[in-house]
């Protein structure tokens, strides 16, 4: 098999974004929410997903920071969550928005950061940044 037969084997196996279900996200009641503030960050360094032009994997790590409302994560969720995107083509800047987007919608933070941090592709590293102030 030729590289432009294995790129179009690669771009077919592709998922759409729009398969990426935000409804298993969980949350939790946060009890201290009326009496501090507290930053939670958690990091995922095992985070992949696919060039849509490409059909190469994309590895990386997501860190989300946020200071909670009246909610926190649930972070077995949150672990299936990210594990949907494994297959998805999509752009880093799309990857962190999206998440950032879904995070919003299930948590209303007060804040939240979310960061994607690209191994080297080329010799090019890529960070992206996304925040949301509520």
């Amino acid at each position: 098999m030729d590289i432009p037969d294995m790129q179009k084997k690669l771009l077919a196996d592709i998922k759409s974004p729009d398969t990426v279900d935000p409804t298993v996200i969980k949350v939790l009641d946060y009890a201290y929410h009326r009496k501090r503030d507290v930053e939670i960050r958690i990091d995922q360094p095992e985070f992949t997903s696919v060039c849509p032009i490409s059909g190469l994997p994309d590895f990386g790590t997501i860190t989300i920071r946020y200071i909670p409302g009246e909610k926190i994560l649930e972070l077995k969720s949150l672990k299936y969550y990210l594990l949907q995107y494994r297959n998805v083509g999509i752009f880093y800047e799309h990857v962190v928005n999206r998440i950032l987007e879904h995070l919003v919608s299930a948590l209303s933070p007060r804040f939240m950061e979310v960061t994607g941090t690209y191994t080297p592709r080329g010799g090019i590293t890529t960070i992206v940044r996304a925040e949301y102030k509520g």
